[in-house]
This record gives structure tokens, C-alpha cells and sequence, in this order.
């Protein structure tokens, strides 16, 4: 399977809402990533594509960061649920870190839920450690985040 990873474009933008709502409880609206595509340099969306399964080839997953200063910050990561568990979801997460390499970012941070174990298995496999909880950071339902951080890109 190869993974080809690009900037999101508008017309990518119903195939990431369709990921987006199958992926979490309280989903990003359009208007939300469309915020984030006019943020420009703050904010970057990296989608994956698989190149061997279609013309075009369908959007498998994708993730948002933004670069502060020297921090990048995860905002959002999904995978389609039916390429889950191919390793699409790595492969976004390392373009996101070389992408905040290039931008001057020494470190990254995130928050998932304290619930999501097996997201914090990948990124604790990215060299990602629990750095603190912020209590009542998700609604519906109401739940912890774990912070997690990554001192050296």
C-alpha cells in the first residue's frame, strides 16, 4: 500500500468531513476546517491518500497541526475506519513532525483521551510521554484529556 501525504485541498474537504464524523462524537464542521485552512502558516492539514486504491485515489486520513514559535501542537488526527490499523495513522503523525522540523518546532504536544489507549500506544511508539490531564477537556461524553508531549523532533 502506498501512502501519499499532501496538503488539503478544498475539494479533499467532504471525504476528510466523512472521516472526521465516522472518527469522533463531537465532529469538526466544515466551517471549523475551513478556519483552519485560512489560518495559513499557523495551520497545516496533511491528508493521506493511497495510491493503490483508486483514481483518484481516496482520502484515507488526515491530521491538523499548527507550529507556534518552536511548539507544534496536534489538533486533530483520524484514519477512515476501514484503512485503521494499516499504519496510515504513523505515517501522518511523522509527516506532521517533519513538517514542524522544517517550520523551527523543537517540540510537539497533544491531548487525547484518557479513554483512547490505543492512541496513546502510537504516539508513545513516536516518542510522545503523559505529561499532565486536563480535567473535562471532551464533551459528549465528558471525559479527561492526558497530555502528551515530545521533547526533541
Amino acid at each position: 500500500m502506498t501512502v501519499l501525504i499532501e496538503p488539503l485541498r478544498r475539494e479533499d474537504l467532504p471525504e476528510v468531513l466523512a472521516i472526521e464524523v465516522a472518527s469522533f462524537a463531537v465532529p469538526w464542521t466544515e466551517e471549523m476546517f475551513e478556519n483552519e485552512l485560512a489560518r495559513g502558516d499557523l495551520s497545516e492539514i496533511l491528508i493521506a491518500r493511497l495510491a493503490d486504491a483508486g483514481n483518484p485515489p481516496p482520502v484515507a486520513g488526515y491530521i491538523c497541526v499548527w507550529v507556534v514559535s518552536d511548539e507544534l501542537h496536534i489538533n486533530n488526527i483520524a484514519v477512515d475506519p476501514r484503512w485503521r490499523r494499516r499504519g496510515i495513522a504513523g505515517v501522518l503523525l511523522e509527516a506532521a513532525l517533519d513538517h514542524g522540523r522544517v517550520r523551527g518546532a523543537r517540540r510537539a504536544f497533544l491531548e487525547v483521551r484518557v479513554s483512547n489507549v490505543a492512541a496513546q500506544a502510537l504516539y508513545r511508539r513516536y516518542r510522545f510521554e503523559a505529561a499532565g490531564i486536563r480535567k473535562g477537556y471532551y464533551d459528549q461524553p465528558a471525559e479527561d484529556a492526558v497530555i502528551m508531549k515530545r521533547e526533541r523532533l
